[in-house]
């Protein structure tokens, strides 16, 4: 059990109390990072249907898994026996038949099938599928999206996940040094992620890494200019620059870093482009302190940008802390013009600043906790555009 009972059953009430406000007596979460939080279940069984059912007035949650995952749940949760429910093998790809079948038996056998009940309509792995299996099978239920509750209630971290995830910061400078160090002209863009890759997973010497929700991110060249591309075995080109977008993994919790590296001659322009990325950043995170809204904080970067000149339309951050496949970021607060939502002490998030023109770009990003005062940055690594010359 990753956290004490007494804050597992602290995240619960949370939930409970924010269903309660929202008109829901039972709620069905999918969303994998959600399970983990409500029950410390930590396996890759999220491929396939598997959820945690939290009645509004419960003592636990109900964790519902395939057989062959049972042990994982036994083990890893902090559930009594009972509340981990296990449905059989022949639901598995076995179409029309499915696992939310057992799901909606279990639910008329508990009498909840005209209750009000909340799902996670836009969460990984929660399909149309499943959707229409609730919907066809309690048609005396009032069926409604939770509105990201759970992700919600992650969004203030406690001291134990601060804890965690200072760890995972630690993982991380480990591994961008290692980028800094293996990305040379010649070498294969595979090789280079293999010893970043084996670096993350190492970890420190106390604490060993664990995966990443997103791979290592590393727009090369042209590529720059794109998002989201991952390598290949192409060869560093001298002249070139590199964006590395990682993150160091504890116990599921994350801190991601984003860095740019140039082989060979300095370019003024990139020079000076990432040096006005990162008066922005510093900007946002100067205005990062609670009371402040992700807007004041936004608002604070786009001003920098302006005066520049420079044009960004994708939004600037996202919070953080738990992350599975295929994303690290919580769905909950953006750092966007116009987002109200008020910053607290131990929110987390990610402040990114991906700047494309044309064929190129550059990157540059921190990993911030809200602290009682202002912002502290999870690491301190360095950030200027890097060269190698």
């Amino acid at each position: 059990m990753l956290f004490s009972k007494d804050e597992y059953k602290q995240r619960l009430k949370k939930v409970q109390t924010s269903m309660q406000e929202k008109g829901i007596e039972l709620l069905i979460s999918q969303d994998t990072n959600n399970m983990n939080y409500l029950t410390g279940y930590d396996a890759w069984s999220f491929y396939y249907a598997q959820c945690v059912i939290v009645h509004v007035n419960a003592d636990e949650p109900l964790c519902f898994v395939r057989a062959q995952d049972a042990g994982g749940a036994f083990i890893k949760t902090y559930l009594k026996k009972e509340n981990i429910i296990i449905y059989d093998e022949k639901y598995i790809h076995v179409w029309p038949i499915h696992p939310y079948d057992r799901l909606v038996d279990l639910i008329k056998e508990r009498k909840w099938d005209n209750l009000s009940i909340g799902v996670e309509m836009d969460s990984h792995y929660y399909t149309a599928y499943c959707h229409q299996k609730l919907l066809n099978g309690l048609p005396n239920a009032k069926i409604k999206d939770s509105e990201r509750l759970v992700n919600w209630t992650r969004f203030v971290k406690s001291d134990a996940e601060i804890k965690l995830m200072n760890i995972a910061s630690q993982i991380t400078e480990l591994g961008m040094k290692t980028a800094f160090d293996v990305i040379n002209p010649g070498v294969r863009q595979c090789d280079a992620v293999a010893k970043i890759y084996s670096t993350l997973i190492r970890g420190t010497k106390d604490h060993g890494g664990d995966y990443s929700s997103i791979v290592p991110l590393l727009p090369t060249g042209k590529g720059t200019s794109a998002s989201h591309l991952t390598w290949s075995d192409d060869k560093f080109v001298e002249g070139e620059a590199s964006i590395i977008e990682i993150s160091g993994v504890y116990k599921k919790y994350h801190c991601p870093m984003a860095r740019t590296v140039l082989l060979g001659k300095p370019d003024q322009k990139k020079i000076d482009t990432m040096k006005k990325t990162r008066e922005a950043l510093e900007a946002g995170i100067d205005a990062t302190k609670p009371g402040n809204t992700a807007d004041d904080v936004a608002q604070a970067f786009w001003k920098v940008l302006d005066k520049y000149g420079i044009e960004k339309k994708s939004r600037t951050g996202y919070s953080i802390g738990i992350g599975y496949p295929p994303d690290w970021g919580e769905h909950t607060l953006n750092i966007q013009k116009g987002d109200k939502t008020i910053l607290e002490k131990n929110v987390c998030f990610h402040m990114i600043a991906v700047m494309q023109f044309g064929d190129w770009g550059v990157e540059s990003s921190e990993s911030i906790r809200v602290t009682e005062n202002g912002a502290e940055n999870f690491y301190k690594f360095q950030s200027e555009l890097h060269i190698k010359g």
